[in-house]
Parts: structure tokens; sequence; C-alpha cells
């Protein structure tokens, strides 16, 4: 009778035990995690500027980085900037190579479900940049011609969502960088590029070349910064520095140094 009692207690025990360690399991560490760690690994394409890319001396700067590092440092952690394949980005993300996806990441539907976003941080277009000689002024003009864009980005979404316009296309090529097709572009190789308004604006206005943005777009979106499902904790403390940073000006300051103005819908 006592051995009956003895085994069913250790039973008891280990079940409770058990069950205690699967509650552990299954709560938010993602917040916790990164400050023990002490640094958060964000992922990027270093082939965005001004959000984020590769400058003359090497280092990766941009928009998106200095709001990620100031951001770091009041959460108590070191910024590393993860380049990463763009069109592997979720790969990325799911197997544990970076905390986050923040460069010039277009929230949609289908990535919402995937993933989870902080609120919107910056307003964005889908257009197309030509030659400014080429004449072309609408999206009805590009029928027949080739249009150049990076693969797996949302540019390629907004393609497919307009299928009229798609299906008047010769051809559609895709590159693994917004940088490599406007080089393409410029030598004749694509008549058009569908990327980034923030993007294609500064590229235009930092490099003199001779390119022009279609009045027609193709369509408006908004950035994010995407987390792991469930690692809400973490998310959200982002979301909370980034709106206090807005609260005291910081935000101000860095979207200025870049774009001339506060252009940011943070808390808005």
């Amino acid at each position: 009778m006592r051995k009956t009692i003895a085994v069913a207690l250790v039973f008891a025990v280990t079940m409770c035990v058990f069950a205690g360690g699967k509650k552990d399991s299954g709560a938010d560490m993602s917040l916790e995690n990164i400050q023990q760690k002490g640094i958060f690994v964000l992922g990027l394409d270093t082939s965005l500027p001004p959000l984020g890319f590769i400058d003359e001396s090497n280092e990766i700067v941009g928009f998106d980085i200095d709001l990620a590092r100031e951001v770091c440092s009041r959460l108590g952690v070191e910024l590393k900037c993860q380049p990463i394949n763009w069109a592997a980005k979720e790969q990325e993300l799911n197997t544990g190579n970076i905390d986050c996806i923040w460069n010039g990441f277009t929230i949609t539907p289908e990535r919402a479900d995937a993933m989870a976003f902080t609120e919107p941080y910056l307003d964005n277009a889908q257009v197309i940049i030509v030659r400014g000689d080429s004449g072309y002024k609408t999206l009805a003009d590009l029928a027949g011609k080739t249009i150049g864009l990076q693969a797996g980005s949302s540019a390629a979404e907004a393609v497919a969502a307009n299928p009229e316009f798609k299906s008047s296309l010769k051809n559609i090529v895709e590159f693994k960088e917004n940088l490599t097709a406007l080089m393409d572009l410029e030598i004749g190789g694509v008549d058009g590029v569908v990327m980034d308004l923030v993007v294609g604006n500064y590229s235009i206005k930092t490099t003199g070349k001779n390119f022009v943005v279609l009045d027609e777009h193709l369509s408006s979106e908004q950035y994010g910064i995407g987390f792991r499902k469930n690692d809400i904790a973490l998310r959200n403390a982002v979301q909370k520095t980034l709106e206090e940073m807005a609260g005291d000006g910081t935000v101000r300051e860095i979207s200025t140094k870049w774009f001339g103005s506060d252009i940011t819908v943070i808390a808005r």
C-alpha cells in the first residue's frame, strides 16, 4: 500500500514539473532573450538607400539604421546589422538567424499573417522609374516594354496586383538588388524599374542620373518592422521605444537628417 502511494506521489510530482516546464516553454521570452544576449540582430538588404546601405567607408548606414541604433541604445542592447538575401528574408527570420526584418519592409496582408509587425513608421509607394529621355509618361506607355524589379520585393507584388499592366509588358526581369536594376536601366537593358518611391527619389537626388518617376503609381503602402509571429514582447518593446523617440523629437531629428523633414508617421 505504501509502495503504491509512493509511486502515485512520484507520478504526481513528475506531472507537475512537466506541466510547469511546458508552461514556461510557451512563454514569450523574446525581449528577455535579446536583453540577456545583449545583441539585437537586424536583417536587411544593404542596397536600399537611404534606409539601409553600405557607404564609402564600407559601413552600413541609413535612416532605418539610425532609428534601430537609438532603439537598441534605449533597450540596453547592441545593434548588429546582418545583410541577408532579400528573397529569403522570411526564412532568415524564422530560423533565428535574425531578430527582425527592418529595412524598407512593406506591410502586406500576407506578411502580416506570417509575422508580428510594428505599427507603420513611414509611408511609401511602388512607382516606376524611367530614363528622362525615354518619353514614357504613363503606365500605358510601357506596353510591350521590359521592366526590372527586385526579386521577392513588394514591387513584384505590386505588379502582380495590377494584372492589366503586367499582361501589357513584354518581359519582367528580376534583380537581386534595386541598384543593379537601376544600372541596367541606365544602359538600356530595361525600360523601367519598379521600386519604392522613397528609395527612387533618394537615388535620383544623390546620383544626379537622368531618371524620372512616373506620376502614376502602382500602389500605396507603408513600412513596418517584422518580427517572428510569437515575439510579441520584443515587438511591443520596439514599438513603445519608437513612440517615445517620436515624442521627444529624436525621430524628427533622424528623419530630417536623411529626408530634409519629418516624413514619419509614428504615433500619428
